[in-house]
């Protein structure tokens, strides 16, 4: 039986935001052992180089105070070993994001990515982890939340836990502190809810509607792979975002995503939340066990290229909205809107027009993970087109088969042979497992969608369902599309075709996007607009002084570098990138068209049609 390596918590700093580890590898090899923390966290595709926030290592044996020698950013090697090896360390923790490590008088979470080392030549060996209550007044009354696997804990989570195997134990993330709490049973499992600092708002609402959500991802994989499931929620100001684990998440979300007490129809934030819930869950099944080969077993010391990123992520996006609707969370103009808004964002992207979203997927790491002020000019979203290829790909299934099968269907295929099996999937194994289940090839929907740069035909894809469809120039500023059969009356907006931040000084550009008046002005990212024919600009008065332009230019007076400078401004008109959506009478469909639609937005629980 192989030895089991333990780590120890043993102290929690809340003023320093430090960790400190005590960590003991049994029966060391005697030349020496290797350590790593790793660089990225799976799910996460960017490097984050975790060893990096290590401000202190020792190592000791038997004999006391043991050599030990940095390799390269992540990785030491101990001397000559005798007896037990003791690793001791502190991590300095203070990122408040769902990837990595947080610790202050407030709360701890952390990610094992960020705290554990890794023994080279024992990933496979069992584990055990103590987690000591921190010593400080504040703490006195803090819970742990996690899905860690318990051996021996006290009521309030602090003691031991064991498991089995490195890649296990970095998959359990951390949250230290006071939660308000609430559960639901879905398929007879117990599901958690943990929010962090949430104030006042209704988790009873939250556990009502996530029971339906979460029922129709089981529903439709026709299993639930886990015993217990757990999310992990901190509340802020204002941030958003969640990563996938074993059989839990970890979330950000607005306060004021969280819903009110009385709520009565969920309002957009509080959608938003419930989306993302669903996202995460999803991934239960579509990332954590339906996974790219190339994934399967990666490598966390550097980049693991995939162009199936498109799929995992993509289609998730796609059901996770797609579920409210079908759990009759939100109503159908809900989802609509919804969808009107993603259709919106990728058409405002001339990114698309470069890049497919399978090189999106391969290039995550160094270009969607690490975008600038030209990126809506140059790469295009995997999560946002390859949640419309998703929809492209249920519509063209339905219509090929003669509705007889879906996306749904090649979802539930994919689980029985590679979420179950364990094994991975090929990089063009999506659309050969698609040819195997449909009886023909689909390798035009994917030469053109997938690896290729084609728009997409939504008007068709949305015809199909029996849902009109109209792309038109946005009203303001805040328009992302919406529901309406009626089209907008007004007057069409001129486009300065840049995105831009008011302050003091003017309007200071963050985003100019390619072809439009700014770039071709000459205009640059970073500039501050202060003028426009002699008025002084504010956040309030750009688009009514560009309307009231006489002639084909304005003269534009900015600072460039401290510098200032003018050019003149070309008058052009918005273009035709809002999303309009809308259902279509039944009276005016076709009978195969309207099954088709009411097929779609059906619920997979029985009785529940």
């Amino acid at each position: 039986m192989t030895a089991v390596i333990e780590y120890d918590i043993v102290g929690m700093d809340l003023q320093t935001h430090e960790f400190e580890l005590r960590m003991r590898v049994p029966a060391p090899d005697a030349d020496g052992v290797t350590l790593s923390l790793p660089a990225w966290i799976p799910g996460s595709y960017m490097i984050r180089d975790f060893a990096r926030n290590i401000i202190r290592i020792s190592a000791r044996d038997a004999r006391g105070p043991l050599a030990l020698n940095k390799l390269d950013k992540q990785r030491w090697r101990t001397g000559a070993c005798v007896g037990d090896l003791i690793i001791e360390y502190r991590i300095y923790a203070f990122d408040l994001s769902v990837r990595s490590a947080y610790l202050d008088d407030t709360r701890a979470y952390f990610n094992g990515t960020c705290l554990f080392l890794a023994v080279d030549g024992r990933a496979d060996a069992p584990w055990q982890l103590t987690i000591d209550r921190p010593q400080a007044a504040g703490a006195a009354d803090w819970h742990v939340a996690s899905t860690l696997p318990a051996a021996e804990v006290d009521s309030a989570g602090f003691g031991r836990y064991r498991g089995e195997r490195y890649s296990t134990l970095i998959d359990y993330p951390v949250e230290i502190g006071n939660q308000q709490c609430g559960d639901f049973l879905v398929d007879g499992m117990r599901h958690e809810m943990a929010v962090t600092d949430g104030g006042n708002f209704d988790i009873d609402r939250i556990c009502r509607d996530l029971e339906p959500v979460c029922g129709e991802h089981v529903a439709m994989f026709g299993e639930l792979p886990i015993a217990r499931y757990l999310f992990l929620t901190l509340a802020t100001a204002d941030g958003y975002g969640g990563l996938e684990h074993l059989d839990s998440t970890s979330l950000i979300c607005k306060r004021s995503d969280l819903p009110a007490p009385g709520m009565d129809k969920p309002d957009k934030g509080y959608i938003q939340f419930l989306g993302l819930c669903s996202h995460e869950y999803f991934h239960l099944w579509n990332v954590k066990r339906i996974r790219p080969e190339a994934l399967a077993r990666a490598d966390l010391s550097g980049e693991v290229h995939t162009e199936l990123l498109w799929a995992f992520e993509g289609i998730t996006s796609y059901y996770d909205d797609l579920a409210l609707v079908r759990g009759r969370v939100i109503e159908t103009d809900d989802y609509l809107g919804l969808l009107a808004t993603v259709v919106t964002r990728v058409m405002r992207g001339a990114g698309r027009a470069l890049q497919s979203v399978a090189e999106s997927s391969f290039d995550a790491w160094t270009k969607f993970y690490k975008q600038d002020e030209n990126a809506p000019n140059a790469i295009v979203s995997y999560y946002t087109k390859g949640s419309l290829v998703a929809f492209g790909l249920d519509v063209s299934l339905r219509v090929q088969s003669h509705d007889r099968l879906c996306l749904d269907d090649l979802m539930r295929h994919l689980w029985r042979e590679f979420g179950r099996t364990g094994r991975g999937i090929p990089e063009r194994g999506i659309e050969h497992e698609i040819a195997a289940t449909l009886g023909q090839p689909m390798g035009e929907f994917f030469d053109r969608y997938v690896y290729g740069t084609e728009d997409l035909p939504l008007a068709e894809w949305f015809a199909h369902l029996g849902i009109g469809f109209r792309l038109r120039v946005a009203k303001d500023d805040n328009d992302t599309g919406g529901v309406s059969a009626t089209a907008p009356t007004t007057e069409p907006p001129v486009s300065l075709g840049a995105r831009y931040d008011a302050n003091g000084g003017g309007l200071k550009l963050t985003t100019v996007f390619a072809q439009g008046a700014a770039q071709r002005a000459g205009l640059a990212s970073g500039d501050i607009m202060i003028a426009l024919d002699g008025e002084k600009l504010n956040g309030g008065n750009l688009q009514g002084l560009l309307k009231r332009v006489d002639g084909e230019h304005a003269e534009l007076h900015y600072f460039r570098r401290g510098r200032l400078a003018s050019t003149q401004l070309p008058i052009v008109k918005a273009v035709e990138d809002t999303c309009d959506l809308w259902l279509l009478p039944e009276d005016r469909l076709a009978s195969d068209v309207l099954r088709r639609r009411n097929a779609w937005l059906r619920s997979n629980r029985r009785g529940d049609d």
